[in-house]
């Protein structure tokens, strides 16, 4: 059996003219859903500074400094903290408790030093350790009166459009080897998150870890 197809340029114009609309049509909302897709979709960034001390310049984006430890920032218990900070920091135990280590303890200053490091970044459009004018995360802590302390250790992310930033964030934290060996370092006895959510919905977070 032999198909025959007829010449394009005999083809009637009506014909062509519905498939012309069709495939106009079918562009169209194909250009919608990616649109719809990209509009949609989750973002997640995180960094971690690692217990050995390495520099991190900031991802700056605004022009206009300022220092963190000028914020007042309360210093919430546990039983204080918002619902992210609080899952978080119960995610995190539970991985150290997985991984046989000792669960760590709440603390109170290091939640006003990590809070503070999350404003400052959503306010002055950075992502980083490292403030625009130079403040490192020791820096920050002596500012906040924490002067004495063996070892400190931060991760921080920032994340819009989870429903438990707090617990998404230690997932990811989980799947990243510098950020996990902050989460899973024997010596470390304290911790705290502190977080800010900007006028976008990002959800800043940001991790310290201590030994004193």
């Amino acid at each position: 059996m032999t198909l025959q197809m007829r010449p394009f340029d005999k083809l009637p114009l009506a014909y062509l003219k519905n498939v012309l609309t069709a495939s106009l049509l079918l562009l169209t909302l194909c250009q919608i859903a990616t649109a719809q897709n990209s509009q949609m979709r989750p973002v997640a960034r995180l960094l971690a500074d690692p217990v050995s001390p390495v520099a991190s310049r900031p991802r700056t984006v605004s022009s206009t400094p300022k220092s963190p430890e000028t914020t007042a920032v309360l210093s919430p218990s546990l039983d204080e903290a918002n619902a992210i900070e609080r899952s978080a920091f119960e995610k995190t135990n539970k991985a150290r408790a997985e991984n046989g280590l000792s669960v760590l303890v709440w603390d109170a200053g290091l939640c006003r030093l990590a809070r503070a490091h999350s404003e400052d970044m959503a306010r002055q459009g950075y992502f980083a350790h490292e403030t625009p004018n130079g403040l490192q995360l020791k820096d920050r802590a002596r500012a906040m009166g924490i002067q004495r302390f063996r070892v400190i250790g931060e991760n921080i992310a920032y994340n819009k459009g989870y429903d438990d930033p707090g617990g998404f964030a230690v997932e990811r934290w989980m799947n990243s080897g510098g950020h996990r060996a902050n989460m899973l370092y024997v010596g470390f006895q304290a911790s705290a998150i502190g977080t800010y959510i900007s006028s976008d919905g990002s959800v800043y977070l940001t991790q310290v870890f201590i030994n004193r």
